[in-house]
């Protein structure tokens, strides 16, 4: 093991490998990059570079492991979980410049990206060859496919297609001791262990992701988009249990409460319903005459469930202008209120209503207002917890109030996450859902691949140092980790 040098030690090597350009060390520059999405958690970067091809950040790493510096790997900085967080003692290796998109292959259904590529883009790509990519965070015109993949994002569509990890072939990554390895490539299935799999959603724990190869879909032969306002959130709710139910499986359903509908209004005026309580979009893909049949069995369930007002897309614009208060909603809560937290938990679709209610509960014996956003078809919430942080104790009841429902997800069978990730911001949460049986199981397949733990560490897994108590994770070093026998890429 290396004695751990500083970040600066490095730079004039770092140059050599990226370019002056390609290294940033003034700390103005580097402030850039000090944080996510998510603005709490913040700290300046020792070193910041920004490679340009899988050599170069494999150099990049290899310097790093050499040394003993722990790196961070950074996509467009999209992320709400501060999983790209970056230490003052490390490397920040950003990839928004590695943005090609290489190769679309129409035959095998496929396209071949860096990682620094917007998603959205991978989408226009395909499109004049009639296919799509399918997962669409809200955030899609920015977030990187490399952050889709640490994060294994999700969108408002997963409810019938899946997260990235239900879309990716193939991948070319840079272990934490800077060798390239591929896993996978253009078929579909591979025989063994799903390495691809342990690896999308770590978060950077186990390397950066330099190439990617990831499935196409056609393009549906026909999309209809209702947008049905309610004066309750259960009535909603009623809605979607109605229409899931009857078999019906939307590509997406997504709802809106009032407070969240107040915030897109003053945002970007989506011209949603007054006065509605909820309202919900239900989108139906795929051939027409199925999507026909079942939107009339949609729009009957969401008049029987009360249901003021229903609005049908009757072209693509149209249902842009429905989709734009729900995709700038996150944004768009900063009009209404100058702090908040966006949290991401998930509970069963059963418990959507029960959930729901103990969240006013403690929104109003705290005094703090919660905007809920969120996937309905698969219980994703998204609840976005405001404060003002000028008001004395108002930024402990928010975190007090945002961790308190993680909990009721948890409680009900959910998950702390459902497509944000975990990163430093949920870490502590880990051991509500895992047994620390299951933690020193992840930690010892974590060390397995970085033994040295220089690979975005304190994130993922819960630490002391982060926790301020022993998380229940082995802090000893398995044998085969060890003797170096432990090695799986």
């Amino acid at each position: 093991m290396p004695v751990p040098v500083g970040p600066e030690a490095l730079v004039p090597r770092l140059r050599a490998i990226c370019g002056d350009a390609g290294v940033l060390t003034d700390p103005a520059q580097r402030r850039t990059y000090e944080s996510d999405g998510l603005t709490y958690h913040a700290e300046l970067p020792g070193v910041v570079v920004l490679p340009t091809s899988t050599a170069q950040v494999a150099a990049v790493v290899r310097l790093c492991a050499e040394e003993g510096v722990p790196f961070v790997p950074r996509g467009a900085g999209t992320g709400l979980s501060a999983g790209a967080l970056p230490r003052s003692d490390g490397v920040l290796v950003v990839t928004s410049r590695m943005r090609r998109i290489l190769e679309v292959d129409v035959e095998a259904r496929c396209a071949v990206v860096q990682p620094g590529v917007a998603n959205l883009d991978v989408t226009r790509a395909a499109a004049p060859h009639g296919y799509y990519y399918a997962p669409d965070p809200s955030s899609q015109q920015v977030c990187s496919v490399g952050g889709n993949i640490a994060e294994n994002s999700g969108g408002a569509h997963c409810l019938k297609y899946g997260f990235t990890v239900n879309h990716v072939l193939g991948l070319e990554i840079v272990t934490p001791a800077g060798d390239v390895v591929r896993l996978g490539g253009k078929v579909a299935e591979a025989p063994g262990y799903d390495l691809i799999g342990a690896f999308i959603g770590s978060e950077g724990t186990l390397g950066i992701a330099t190439e990617i190869t990831v499935r196409l879909l056609r393009a549906p032969e026909r999309v209809r988009t209702l947008l049905a306002a309610f004066p309750t959130m259960d009535a909603g709710g009623r809605a979607v249990s109605a229409v899931i139910a009857a078999g019906v499986l939307p590509a997406a359903i997504e709802m809106m409460d009032a407070l969240a509908i107040e915030a897109a209004e003053a945002a970007v005026a989506c011209h949603y319903p007054k006065g509605a309580g909820a309202v919900l979009i239900v989108e139906l893909d795929g051939p027409a005459a199925d999507v026909d049949a079942q939107f009339a069995a949609v729009t009957a369930l969401c008049r029987e469930a009360g249901a003021t007002e229903l609005r049908t897309a009757t072209d693509a614009a149209e249902r842009a202008r429905i989709w734009k208060g729900r995709k700038s909603a996150f944004a768009a809560v900063g009009r209404i209120s100058p702090s908040y937290i966006v949290q991401d938990g998930v509970v069963p679709r059963t418990a959507l209503p029960e959930v729901l209610r103990r969240i006013a509960d403690l929104s109003a014996e705290s005094g703090i207002r919660v905007a809920n956003v969120f996937h309905a078809g698969d219980g994703n919430l998204h609840p976005l917890v405001l404060f003002d942080d000028a008001e004395p104790g108002a930024a402990e009841r928010a975190a007090e109030v945002s961790g308190a429902i993680l909990d009721l997800c948890v409680e009900h069978g959910g998950s702390i996450t459902g497509e944000h990730g975990v990163g430093v911001d949920k870490a502590c949460h880990m051991p509500d859902m895992f047994s620390p049986a299951d933690l020193a199981t992840m930690d010892l397949f974590r060390r397995a691949i970085d033994p040295a733990g220089i690979a975005n560490p304190e994130k993922l897994l819960p630490t002391p140092r982060l926790c301020g108590e022993p998380p229940g994770v082995r802090t000893d070093v398995h044998p085969l980790v060890a003797s170096g026998e432990a090695e799986l890429f």
